[in-house]
């Protein structure tokens, strides 16, 4: 078995790096033909990383939406849609949130929590239905919830976000493949989140990046990069909320 998933990070981007405005409202950078790519992803996925924040503020699905692909997935002996994964230090967590509502008990939802928050988000979120919530540390390890996720048989973890878990697995290295979409447009600021934060990232000038595929999808575009993380050494870790 594998020491670790392979671990691809897809995000979609305005031009000059943003993944979403200062608005409270959601600020949609893809488009359709993306949205359809984006499901192929996860279906070919074994789980489905966003951190804490992103369940709080998007209230995401993590589902397979097309039904031909849910339906493969079931004859090939899997559930119709991928586990969910979540990280968070605080373990502070709605379970009315669509992470764990959203999709039958079939499909696993497992908690990765720091250590001392444990005992209390056990008892908040693992009532609901799939979920499994796993103390990781204090801080977080990731290589050992990665290593986690390796002994449960995930070999592809597809993570959608955010900004922290982006940021967290290029710093240490455990970023195999990089699915970034340029929406056709700019945000400018203002309190924005961007792709990732401040970090001591290893891919720089000197360990560049290999730019694998390009394809137009309307009017974005996606770069598709493989990072060769395995042979980077780890700088260093960033907390999840």
């Amino acid at each position: 078995m594998p020491d670790r998933p392979y671990v691809v990070l897809s995000c979609a981007m305005s031009a000059d790096g943003y993944i979403d405005d200062a608005t409270d409202r959601r600020l949609l950078l893809s488009n359709d033909a993306d949205f359809d790519r984006v499901d192929s992803e996860r279906a070919a996925s074994d789980a489905i990383l966003v951190g804490a924040n992103t369940i709080r503020q998007d209230n995401p699905r993590l589902l397979v939406r097309s039904e031909a692909r849910q339906a493969e997935r079931v004859r090939r002996g899997l559930p119709p849609s991928p586990a969910k994964v979540t990280i968070t230090a605080s373990g502070d967590l709605d379970p009315g949130r669509s992470f764990f509502t959203a999709g039958g008990p079939e499909v696993s939802r497992l908690v990765y929590c720091a250590t001392p928050a444990l005992a209390a988000a056990t008892g908040r979120l693992g009532h609901s239905p799939g979920v499994e919530v796993i103390g990781a540390g204090e801080p977080v390890d990731l290589a050992a919830v990665l290593a986690d996720l390796a002994e449960r048989g995930i070999r592809r973890l597809f993570a959608e976000g955010g900004t922290m878990i982006h940021t967290q697995l290029l710093a240490q290295g455990f970023a195999d493949e990089l699915q970034l979409v340029v929406a056709p447009f700019f945000v400018g600021g203002g309190g924005a989140p961007r792709f990732v934060g401040d970090a001591a990232i290893p891919f720089d000038a000197a360990h560049r990046m290999t730019l694998a595929a390009v394809a137009q999808l309307g009017d974005v575009v996606l770069l598709r990069y493989v990072t060769r993380a395995q042979g980077v050494a780890a700088p260093g870790q960033v907390s999840a909320a």
